[in-house]
């Protein structure tokens, strides 16, 4: 595997979840093959899950790890071609990132929306060049459009706790004061129409994913009848895609927050999210904090799927 930005790159999704099975079995049975191999991880954005399960999994494997935050340790990066570089940015992406190439033997990278120009935004600029200069295999650690790490993971926790072949999988949206990107929700939806799931994904009016993304997925706009008899509520917040009002707050609804009502409308479903999670906004203290809340194991098994990617790329080598 050379590259790892969405679900099809992973290939056929048993084959992936039976090479995560075997390393959460043991973590460290393949350390010597990251042996003098190096990671570098570059941060246009925030983390904590995403950076410390990501440099824990590299861990396991042998490898040493580089990590950059772009915002903080390094010069300020231009990303566009043809910019009179008068400003505050020092130094262009397209000598930054051969030059990063050269220190690693993989990169990870992690950019987000910017919310302003969807055109941009849906052509992952940023994670793209490092693709096509970087010279070395790159993986995801969440960009613009996607967080194929987060699915894998989202995937592997729902194989662990269904108690029915074909679950019924909801994807939610609830309210959040800030406007964030459809990555998460775009990412969860592909990865979802990739199994034979019952998938739908509900949301209000104006709220509608990319159909790219939606794909076989039912969409229901009332969000009882989505809840009606679901094995999994999958909450998680995203701003307007379609135009106008891209990367705006259109609503913040408080009566789409999930709670205890809500998920009585359900057969019992685990609550699942992505995390950082925005209590009493996206959920009710007493939903996240329930026994059916599973938000914990889905977060441990970043581990497993930054590791189950590592080794698959590592292998490659």
């Amino acid at each position: 595997m050379k590259k790892f930005t969405c679900v099809q790159d992973i290939g056929p999704l048993s084959e992936a979840l039976s090479d995560a099975q075997k390393i959460k079995k043991d973590r460290f049975a393949f350390s010597d093959l990251g042996k003098n191999k190096t990671l570098l991880m570059i941060f246009f954005n925030s983390s904590l899950r995403t950076r410390l399960s990501t440099q824990k999994a590299a861990m396991n494997l042998g490898m040493n790890v580089m990590v950059l935050d772009v915002n903080q340790g390094a010069w300020k990066l231009e990303t566009e071609r043809g910019v009179v570089m008068d400003g505050d940015k020092a130094e262009h992406l397209l000598e930054a990132i051969p030059v990063m190439g050269s220190y690693c033997d993989i990169i990870g990278v992690r950019s987000f929306a910017g919310l302003t120009d969807k055109k941009s935004d849906y052509e992952e600029k940023v994670l793209n060049q490092f693709i096509q200069y970087s010279g070395k295999p790159v993986f995801s650690m969440e960009a613009a459009t996607r967080h194929p790490l987060q699915s894998f993971a989202d995937l592997i926790t729902i194989e662990e706790f269904k108690t029915k072949e074909r679950p019924k999988v909801v994807l939610t949206w609830a309210p959040h004061p800030r406007p964030l990107p459809q990555a998460v929700a775009n990412s969860f939806a592909e990865w979802m129409n990739a199994t034979d799931y019952d998938f739908v994904i509900t949301h209000p009016e104006g709220y509608e994913l990319d159909p790219n993304f939606v794909g076989k997925a039912k969409v229901e706009y009332d969000r009882e009848k989505a809840f009606k008899n679901a094995d999994f509520i999958y909450a998680k917040n995203w701003s307007a895609f379609t135009d106008p009002n891209y990367g705006k707050v259109i609503s913040t609804d408080r009566s789409w927050t999930v709670d205890t009502k809500s998920m009585e409308l359900t057969d019992g479903a685990f609550f699942m999210h992505c995390l950082p999670v925005r209590r009493n906004m996206i959920v009710t203290d007493d939903v996240i904090e329930s026994e059916k809340s599973i938000v914990i194991p889905e977060a441990a098994n970043r581990e497993i799927s930054a590791q189950t990617v590592l080794w698959r790329i590592l292998k490659s080598l």
